[in-house]
Order: structure tokens, then sequence, then C-alpha cells
């Protein structure tokens, strides 16, 4: 099984650690387009100009008080590394917390789990990397848009990999763009929160509480050491750990739709 999350914009910068190796990171037939990523991203971030920074917070999307960012950024090249769960300090791995799993468990997250990311392209939960800041939505002088340029370049990487079992797609918003698992052997996963208003269920999409809730299920399934072969065989684990699931038609082709239905905060 692979699981598919989203990086968190929080991120804890690592104290100490030799710096980042592209070449070392999971899946390294991609160090070349990350290298060209970072190195133009160190390049633009290095500008100290008034305007240059402007400039730089406005490609990023970051407002004026964000100047750290930018000079964190221009330091990637020879900034410390860790492990990206440590480095990734979002609510999704706050509920995660990779950290206080059983060995067994900590292991089996590291082996199943991919985070997708604007810089790296993806990476493993053990991959050492800086803190950093770069949305996958940013269109980077002389690369472009990076939801297109790791679209064109992660299906050689990933489709091999996927085609070994079935994939768990965590992500939201442009991040899952980057990729689109192949084959029918996929689910994405909404998580709906359930309440009762004048005796009337209602459902909604709770951005903070969706986050929360997938970073529980991947715990849960970790501690559960769960192997499933097959996306059927994933619901099945997933209401063995008593989330209700219920699955939505798609189109054609499609990944798999599957809402977790969770009523409490």
């Amino acid at each position: 099984m692979l699981i598919l999350l989203p990086p968190s914009e929080g991120k804890t910068a690592a104290t100490e650690g030799e710096p980042v190796d592209p070449g070392a990171l999971w899946l390294p037939g991609l160090r070349t387009a990350r290298k060209r990523v970072l190195t133009r991203l160190v390049a633009m971030s290095k500008r100290t100009s008034a305007r240059a920074v402007a400039d730089s917070l406005a490609t990023l999307g970051l407002s004026a008080g964000q100047g750290d960012e930018i000079t964190r950024n221009a330091g990637l090249l020879t900034a410390p590394t860790a492990p990206a769960a440590s480095i990734y300090s979002g609510v999704l791995y706050e509920a995660l917390d990779a950290h206080s799993l059983a060995p067994e468990a900590r292991a089996w997250v590291d082996q199943q789990t991919v985070v997708f990311s604007g810089l790296w392209g993806v990476v493993r939960l053990d991959d050492r990397i800086p803190a950093y800041r770069l949305s996958v939505g940013v269109t980077l002088p002389s690369v472009g848009g990076l939801t297109a340029y790791w679209k064109k370049l992660l299906p050689k990487a990933l489709d091999p990999v996927a085609a070994g079992g079935p994939v768990l797609d965590l992500r939201s918003g442009a991040y899952g763009a980057m990729w689109i698992p192949p084959g029918r052997d996929a689910a994405t996963v909404r998580v709906l929160h359930e309440r009762v208003v004048d005796g009337v269920a209602k459902r909604s999409v709770v951005s903070h509480f969706n986050k929360a809730t997938k970073g529980r299920i991947v715990r849960a399934l970790a501690e559960a050491g769960a192997q499933p072969a097959s996306v059927d065989e994933i619901v099945a684990a997933l209401r063995d750990l008593k989330y209700t699931v219920e699955e939505q038609p798609v189109a054609a082709g499609r990944p798999r739709q599957l809402d977790v239905v969770v009523a409490e905060l």
C-alpha cells in the first residue's frame, strides 16, 4: 500500500544535521529535477534589494511580515536537515505524531507513506530535508508552474511503485494534481463531520478537522500493522478500526472516492 500525504505549511527547522542531498532522498531518479527547483528557489531568495524581496514574497504568496521565510530559503543549500516527519509540523502531522509510535508502527509509516512537495516532488517521512517555504501552487522563475513541472516528471518515477498495491490518497488541492495514481486500485478520501441540527443530520467538510482525522487514520493503520492488498481491504481495515466509511460513485477510470464520516471534533 502507498499512502499519499500533503506537506504542511508549518515546519520546524532542524538545529543540526548535514545539508540536504537531493540524490539521497527517496526515488533518486528525481535528483536533477529537485536540484533545478532548489537552486532556482535559492537564487531567487538570495536577492536582497527591496524590490527583489517584494517580488520573492509575491511569488511565494507571502506577506510583507514573512521575510524570514525568504531568508530561510536563501540558506537551503547549507541548512541543517532532519527527517521529514520532524520538519512537517502541521495539523495532520501533529495528529499522526510519528515520533510517539512504537518502532514497528514507525517503520510501517516510513515505508508506506509518501509526502508530496513543491520543492522535492515526493519524499518519505524518514528522508532528511531542511525546513523550507514553497507551495506547489507557485510559479517559480526559470522553472514555471510547479504543479505542471512535477506532473510531467512524477508518473515515470511513481507509476512503477504504485503498481505493487493499492493507493490511499489523503492529499488535497494542488498536491492532488501533481500525480494521479494509475488504475482502479486507488482511492481518495474526504472527511465529513456529521452533526444533528434540529433533528436533521447534516454533513460538512471542516479543513482543520479533515487534516487531523487523516493523520489519525494513518496512525491507526500503522498501529494495526495493516497490509491491505486492495482498496476493498483498505475499506475493511478502516471499518475494523471503527471508522464509518461510505463510497461515492465516480467516473470510469478515476480513483474511487471514500467518505470517512466522523461525529466528534
